[in-house]
């Protein structure tokens, strides 16, 4: 028997996937299941379990930052994960176990398998390192978007803004799609951190600098290519301002 958590922000995806697992994994039994980081770190201590189902796009703590709360990995980990393509492929290249949502069940027990047939903490510590560098060092070039029929994959260079919708979030392309999806603003402001052509002027949106069309000091507003008028705080002003210059446009 194979113990194991879940470690989730998504209280019906941790569901989902704890009653897979029962239904078609009977050699792995799931002790507990934590919302964020800092609860997953402290359940792994008190649990010490063989096997982590680890989510990657969580609030405040990603699933790559449990790593750094944990001196001795003494155990495996299947990513779950609904993220772009090029994460994939640093999995892949990396040969670490995912599974992308939706879960498939195959894939599930694939996954399992290959952590009962583990090898060495060593090896596993090593390939964690590798992964962690192929996710930082890497520029994201799509990103996908959960959809409930399942995932669409959109160019990062396309995004023209996103817009907050309470836990939702408006992705606005520049060919005037707009796809609403199941996560908050926050998420994708993590994933697009490294990306310094996007920028969160106000609360409520995230916006592309390559789309900006107007900018009008005065009443601090940001008109976007795509007619979308975004405010800009007032305690921002001045880095944005900056980040003008960066990109020498005119203000």
């Amino acid at each position: 028997m194979l113990t194991a958590l879940i470690i989730d922000d998504e209280e019906r995806a941790r569901n989902s996937l704890a009653a897979a697992i029962q239904s078609f994994c009977p050699e792995v039994k799931i002790l507990a299941q934590a919302s964020n980081v800092p609860e997953g770190v402290e359940l792994i201590k008190q649990h010490q379990p063989q096997l982590v189902f680890l989510d990657i796009e969580m609030p405040e703590y990603n699933g790559f930052e449990l790593l750094n709360f944990i001196e001795d990995i003494n155990f495996d980990i299947i990513f779950v994960t609904a993220y772009s393509q090029y994460a994939i492929r640093a999995f892949e290249v990396s040969a670490m176990d995912y599974l992308l949502k939706p879960v498939e069940v195959s894939a599930l027990q694939n996954a399992v398998k290959k952590a009962i047939d583990k090898q060495s903490i060593t090896t596993i510590t090593k390939r964690l390192e590798i992964l962690k560098d192929s996710f930082i060092n890497e520029e994201i070039k799509k990103i996908s978007l959960p959809m409930a029929d399942g995932l669409h994959f959109v160019e990062v260079n396309e995004i023209v803004c996103l817009e907050a919708d309470g836990a939702y979030t408006t992705v606005c392309l520049h060919n005037g799609a707009r796809i609403l999806v199941s996560k908050k603003l926050k998420f994708f402001e993590d994933v697009l951190s490294n990306r310094p052509n996007f920028f969160r002027p106000h609360r409520s949106f995230l916006i592309n600098l390559n789309f900006i069309k107007k900018y009008t000091r005065a009443e601090s507003t940001i008109l976007m290519d795509n007619q979308s008028q975004v405010s800009l705080s007032r305690d921002l002003k001045g880095q944005f301002e900056a980040l003008l210059k960066d990109y020498r446009l005119s203000i």
